[in-house]
């Protein structure tokens, strides 16, 4: 997943990006409500950690501002507040879900995954397409039973791509989804993994098509 972690607790942030980025997830880490908006206009997340205690604009506000520009990630908003009320006010402002502190950093990770699988009605974090099979909680792709040997940005590109079966993903979209913003890349980079990922898939039913001037697209061929 890509994730924008919004937390000024800098103990606490960093942990969270720890356990997250060791997983393999994508971590976006900023210490402010304003820098919150800022990345969720300029990036393209899967979810949003959202701390409601926050320097210069607070969680309510940016979720707020959020929905109302039309940001469909989900999100996940730990709070300190356990009173009833703040936690209706959450969700009725659009979370998702949320977590009150002091929480165990495994049951975060646990809670961003099924909000994930949601918007395609999952019920588990198994996918099929055509003779591939894709593990999400377990990272793990497989073609007819036998399991791809994939990079975690390969993977993370498969996914991306399988989860928009049949559109166009532009290269700038998939750049931000594959790589950290601090990753000093260029399109060359996506294409290499494009590459790699093509000849690991080579006689499976999914095939990466490049749709020339703008990026590419999943299809799947029945066999």
């Amino acid at each position: 997943m890509r994730i924008l972690l919004v937390e000024d607790n800098l103990d606490l942030g960093d942990a969270i990006e720890s356990k997250l980025s060791a997983s393999g997830h994508c971590v976006e880490w900023v210490r402010d409500g304003n820098s919150a908006l800022t990345w969720v206009v300029s990036g393209d997340f899967d979810a949003i950690v959202l701390d409601i205690m926050l320097p210069k604009k607070d969680g309510f506000a940016v979720l707020r501002e959020l929905r109302a520009a039309g940001c469909e990630a989900q999100v996940l908003v730990v709070t300190a507040r356990s009173e009833i009320e703040d936690k209706v006010n959450m969700l009725d402002l659009g979370a998702d879900d949320y977590l009150v502190k002091p929480f165990d950093l495994r049951e975060l990770e646990a809670r961003l995954r099924a909000l994930v699988r949601r918007p395609a009605g999952a019920t588990t974090s198994l996918a099929q397409y055509g003779d591939l099979s894709l593990d999400m909680a377990g990272r793990v792709a497989s073609r007819c039973g036998q399991p791809l040997d994939l990079g975690r940005r390969e993977f993370r590109l498969l996914e991306v791509l399988l989860g928009r079966m049949g559109q166009t993903l532009h290269k700038e979209r998939l750049m931000n989804q594959v790589f950290n913003a601090d990753d000093d890349v260029s399109t060359n980079a996506l294409e290499l993994q494009v590459s790699r990922l093509r000849k690991k898939l080579q006689g499976s039913s999914v095939e990466i098509v490049t749709v020339r001037g703008v990026g590419y697209q999943a299809r799947c061929h029945e066999q």
